[in-house]
């Protein structure tokens, strides 16, 4: 079941004041999720866990307010409806941070080296608790 795509354009908070820039934006993440999810049925059943990876400028939207809009997005899509995800794992990392790309999945990889924001969006099975710990 892993399914991974990068929304390749600063995220939108949650929070924003103009709500039509969030609009927007879950119609881009769903429409570079539909590039890869393709003729897939959503996952009706499971844990699921939802992994992000913010590669941001210097000036970042906060990670926990992104998390939402890109669920929301996926929904009756990738998922049918965001209740299934037990398990959300975010990260934010800067553009001038050293990143050291040789373990990463390759599509987080060219992210880092295009060197421009993006989201990096994984879609797995959730693990056990004690995977996590």
């Amino acid at each position: 079941m892993p399914f991974e795509f990068l929304i390749p354009r600063r995220p939108v908070s949650l929070q924003t004041k103009k709500r039509e820039n969030l609009q927007a934006w879950k119609n881009f993440v769903r429409v570079e999720a539909q590039k890869v999810w393709k003729d897939k049925s959503p996952i009706t059943k499971g844990d699921i866990q939802l992994t992000l990876v913010y590669i941001c400028d210097e000036f970042p939207a906060d990670i926990d307010n992104i998390i939402k809009p890109i669920q929301d997005a996926l929904v009756d899509l990738v998922f049918e409806d965001d209740s299934l995800i037990s398990d959300v794992d975010s990260h934010r990392r800067f553009l001038s941070d050293p990143i050291d790309i040789k373990s990463l999945p390759s599509l987080l990889q060219s992210a880092v080296i295009l060197g421009k924001e993006c989201v990096y969006v994984k879609v797995s099975e959730s693990q056990t608790l004690e995977k996590y710990l």
